[in-house]
């Protein structure tokens, strides 16, 4: 599903004082892209994927999917946060099985697409697993099987890695890339960190401080699956973090800058 993004802001009211979060964001991704978004705290990555997934509504412009006016949530677009979110009373297959059930999806069928899900996840011999017995990379693995459950064509992960460490995050990353590869979903990933961005994303989008602009496109143009330690990967990333020196130094940028590696 494309996305498009057309003179997009947000302006938030703290207190009776105006917070422009975001201004002027125009960005397009394809059918089947994976885009990352990159920038430093409070630039408005979030709050912009928020409105991708009908959470929140910007203050002027407009965001479509699928040539549609986004108004709402909609299962089309699911997304996962940091946090995983699971059901802590319920094990990892009725949590996978959960958005099916208020589907009405057969039990038969149910359970296939389940058991077809938590494989795509390497998790299938934790179905009866209880949420509190997980990893954390573990239970991000069940987020994500739960959110292609509900079959999006749009998958939005804000900093889904974060809190995990390193070993952890780069068997993810692999993993990540094997789902979208298989499924030729929509991604749309924040994070902060330069070399995950460049590992996974086709494009890497850098935004600068507040109010967040996209000020700088690095187009990523080797094969999958990455991995971050790669030297081009590393070459790469070295780029994309001057860019995101450049965007402090010129907050608010004064025209975006348009780069391909």
């Amino acid at each position: 599903m494309k996305i498009e993004i057309e003179g997009v802001g947000k302006v938030f009211d703290a207190r009776g004082r105006s917070v422009v979060a975001l201004e002027d964001i125009n960005l397009n991704i394809d059918d089947g892209e994976f885009v990352c978004l990159i920038g430093p705290s409070g630039c408005g990555k979030s709050t912009l994927l928020a409105m991708i997934a009908g959470l929140d509504f910007p203050t002027s412009g407009a965001i479509r999917a699928g040539g549609v006016p986004i108004k709402g949530p909609d299962s089309s677009r699911v997304l996962i946060f940091q946090d995983a979110a699971l059901f802590p009373w319920l094990d990892v297959e009725s949590n996978v099985a959960f958005g099916l059930r208020m589907k009405r999806m057969g039990r038969k069928e149910r359970a296939r697409t389940v058991e077809r899900l938590l494989r795509m996840v390497h998790l299938e011999q934790f179905t009866r697993a209880w949420v509190h017995e997980l990893s954390g990379g573990m239970k991000q693995r069940v987020a994500i099987a739960r959110a292609l459950a509900v079959e999006p064509a749009v998958l939005l992960l804000d900093e889904p890695f974060g809190a995990l460490d390193a070993m952890t995050r780069d068997m993810l990353h692999g993993e990540l890339q094997e789902v979208w590869q298989s499924t030729g979903k929509t991604f749309v990933f924040v994070t902060h960190n330069v070399r995950e961005a460049v590992a996974l994303g086709d494009r890497v989008l850098v935004m600068s401080p507040r109010p967040g602009r996209v000020v700088a496109e690095h187009r990523i143009d080797l094969p999958h699956p990455r991995r971050v330690e790669e030297e081009r990967v590393i070459e790469i990333a070295q780029h994309v973090a001057e860019d995101l020196r450049l965007s402090h130094e010129e907050s608010p940028p004064r025209e975006q800058r348009r780069l391909h590696q």
